[in-house]
């Protein structure tokens, strides 16, 4: 149990919670289409049943969980189709807000963008040599921190907010070609490598492009990818 059922229980448990299970969501701990029951989740995670029902509800509208027919809930079934669809929706989305901050971002931003750029380089570095849980997580947080840094600049909670949304659904799939072997890291270096160029350079279409070319490998390469196990 990660934390124990107080009376205190407020938006912070129900965040901990959340964050708990999207993380064993993304790393395939809980299986696509595995059914999710009030009381086996409370014996796992802890809390109460009102604040599991809350993070399942969050996770729905995150698009992680579903609700089934009966009143459950299930983890949302990982398939191509679906894969191909949260692509076109990031890629809409992080166009959007790259072409803004490119716009917008000062001498900070770039700064930012070269930091998480630097960090995503050590952690796809370690997780190449060790590929361990811990090293996956670190490098985990380090692609997000890097997507995040790129259109830190927009000016706009509610692109900021729907970038989270879909890079969390394609989490799992990113994981899960991580887990198979599946990722050309030396493709990954060059890509992002070109990106943080055009991003500096201010050369915003050439910067659109490599984005797009990024966000579309994860695509065909997860193709055949398998998120459980």
């Amino acid at each position: 149990m990660i934390f124990g059922r107080g009376s205190g229980e407020d938006d912070t448990v129900v965040a901990m919670l959340a964050s708990a299970l999207r993380r064993d969501i993304s790393f395939g701990t809980l299986l696509p289409d595995q059914k999710l029951k009030i009381d086996a989740l409370r014996q796992r995670y802890g809390g109460s049943n009102h604040s599991m029902r809350e993070t399942l509800r969050i996770l729905s509208a995150e698009g992680l969980v579903e609700a089934t027919a009966q009143r459950g809930f299930r983890v949302t079934s990982a398939t191509a189709q679906d894969l191909a669809d949260i692509c076109l929706v990031r890629g809409e989305v992080e166009r959007i807000a790259l072409r803004l901050s490119m716009e917008q971002g000062e001498t900070a931003w770039e700064g930012r963008v070269i930091a998480a750029h630097h960090a995503l380089r050590k952690a796809e570095d370690r997780i190449a040599r060790r590929p361990d849980d811990l090293s996956a997580l670190e490098w985990d947080e380090a692609c997000r921190a890097f997507s995040v840094a790129l259109i830190s600049a927009c000016d706009s909670p509610r692109l900021m907010d729907l970038h989270r949304k879909f890079f969390d659904q394609s989490r799992r799939y990113r994981l899960a070609l991580l887990r198979e072997g599946r990722l050309d890291f030396d493709a990954r270096r060059d890509r992002q490598a070109a990106l943080v160029q055009s991003v500096l350079a201010r050369d915003t279409e050439r910067a659109l492009s490599v984005l797009m070319r990024d966000i579309e490998a994860e695509f065909t390469s997860g193709n055949q990818v398998r998120t459980g196990g």
